[in-house]
């Protein structure tokens, strides 16, 4: 078997591993890289940004059903195979490009899913291996479902690439993914069921605000099923049926089809992380404020499959440039505690930053709780949107914003506002104080304070 030496060998092409391998490389290192799946990584090729793309078109639809009647006087029509070739436009390229661009820099590409043998080496398309420094950028995969009928399930690739839409369709999950791709199916037409195993969507979000979001959804008329267990799928001539039990009573519903929406889960089951001696729990690989493995000094993890930070996007490339530093530099620059977003691309948006109520209240001596509902300001009304209210939560004590909760149009962008605060230390004073532009959305954080 023909032997390989680098000095760096990263496995996964998403932003996190990308990042890693062009900085190495850029600085003289021998680095290679390796996928199995198309390069370029989850977030760019089969995950937020062509969902982003198909959110475009609901928006539009959705824009004009609020305002049939007050000067639109026609729902436009959609064309789901023009849809999806406006996706690829911007999904097409990205294996080719990410490719092209890693070959320029010098860095070695395979094309498979490597295995380790032992501490340091590694066995990829036939060759052994050996490397200084590994890095483990393989990010997460769907949750494998183990029920009778399981692998009669799609998941959210399948959703990305349908040839049509169909009449119906039943999410089992409803966390991001579910609840996204359940309001862009709703929104074109589809009849939508989400069965999860909870009392409510969205369990780690504020209740009161998805509570909103739930309104939004009976509007659609997609139905929740909540506190399910699933027992089955069956295959039926045309379409699929899910079996379920709630409070012990057994329950079933067919659709065309049925997507499997429960979470992601690190990506790790072909790496034969034990030869390597590298230590991973569910919630990926186990890493220290160096993003260096804890157990394997030779092996870091950056982006989604890193066991240190919620598994967004905007994590990937500031830890691949950490661990990037670590290994030209020695560990030296640790991972840093970045208030952090998040957003639910349904329609209208659900958006949070900082603690939750309830942390809140723990953690908080003088705190104050300002909830409101914007249904009647003049944004709102502009637009002929009812959904839109927002929970802010302040240390009076030091005049700071602690926490922020939004659902509404544009909350996923206003919210980044509430985090520069927060990141910051800008007091409410300062804020109440500051001249906004008028009339936008991000001028009415003043009214949510």
């Amino acid at each position: 078997m023909a032997i390989k030496t680098f000095d760096v060998f990263v496995i996964g092409s998403g932003i996190a591993g990308q990042t890693v391998a062009k900085e190495c490389a850029d600085s003289g290192l021998k680095v290679a890289i390796t996928d199995h799946r198309e390069f370029g990584g989850t977030c760019a090729n089969r995950g937020c940004d062509p969902k982003k793309v198909l959110l475009g078109f609901t928006e539009i639809i959705k824009s004009c059903e609020l305002l049939q009647g007050n000067g639109i006087s026609k729902i436009p029509e959609y064309d789901w195979d023009a849809m999806m070739r406006f996706k690829e436009s911007f999904t097409k390229a990205i294996p080719y490009n990410t490719e092209k661009d890693l070959v320029n820099r010098g860095i070695t590409l395979y094309h498979q899913s490597p295995e380790f043998l032992d501490t340091g080496e590694l066995s990829v398309e036939g060759k052994t291996v050996i490397t200084k420094n590994i890095v483990i950028a393989t990010g997460l995969i769907p949750r494998t479902l183990s029920f009778e009928g399981a692998t009669l399930l799609s998941n959210s690739d399948d959703f990305l690439n349908l040839s049509k839409l169909p009449k119906s369709i039943v999410f089992i999950g409803a966390g991001y993914i579910g609840m996204e791709f359940a309001f862009i199916a709703a929104r074109l037409g589809t009849q939508v069921t989400i069965i999860d195993r909870g009392a409510r969507p969205l369990k780690n979000f504020d209740q009161d605000m998805v509570l909103y979001l739930m309104e939004e959804m009976s509007k659609l008329k997609i139905t929740f099923i909540g506190n399910a267990e699933i027992d089955s799928v069956k295959a039926l001539r045309k379409n699929k049926r899910v079996c379920f039990k709630v409070s012990g009573q057994e329950k079933s519903i067919k659709a065309r089809l049925i997507f499997n929406t429960t979470g992601r889960v690190p990506s790790v089951a072909n790496l034969a992380l034990h030869k390597a001696k590298v230590s991973y729990d569910n919630t990926g690989i186990k890493v220290n404020e160096y993003l260096q493995s804890v157990s394997n000094q030779k092996v870091y993890a950056c982006g989604d499959i890193a066991a240190h930070a919620l598994p967004l996007t905007p994590f990937s490339g500031v830890q691949g440039a950490i661990v990037a530093q670590n290994i030209l530099h020695g560990n030296k620059k640790k991972v840093q505690n970045h208030v952090t977003p998040t957003t639910v691309f349904t329609l209208p948006n659900l958006a949070s930053v900082g603690v939750s109520e309830n942390a809140a209240k723990k953690e908080c001596k003088s705190l104050e709780i300002i909830k409101k509902d914007g249904a009647e300001w003049y944004n709102a009304k502009r637009v002929n949107e009812k959904i839109y209210a927002s929970k802010v939560l302040i240390d009076l004590d030091n005049d700071l914003i602690i926490g922020a909760h939004l659902v509404g149009p544009e909350a996923g962008e206003v919210i980044n506002l509430f985090t520069l605060a927060i990141q910051n230390k800008i007091k409410v004073s300062e804020i109440k104080n500051t001249i906004f532009a008028y009339p936008t959305w991000s001028a009415d954080i003043k009214n949510m304070l």
